[in-house]
């Protein structure tokens, strides 16, 4: 199984991550021990199997960088 390491802005947040939910504003993740951690005002932006890293913005970088995806 791949499990992530999730890195919101740069900083590694939560780890053996197995589930990941998109929600309005925010996303919801899920380790392999069904532990949960909700981030809200953030996207995702990359996902990498080889390297098992997911990759979270917050909506203020999405602002600065001035994108409107």
């Amino acid at each position: 199984m791949c499990e992530f390491k999730v890195f919101l802005d740069g900083e590694k947040v939560f780890e053996e991550v197995i589930y990941v939910e998109t929600t309005a504003g925010g996303v919801v993740l899920r380790d392999i021990l069904g532990d949960e951690k909700k981030l809200e005002q953030c996207f995702l932006e990359k996902v990498d199997v080889a390297s098992e890293t997911l990759l979270l913005s917050s909506t203020s970088t999405r602002i600065k960088k001035g994108t409107n995806r």
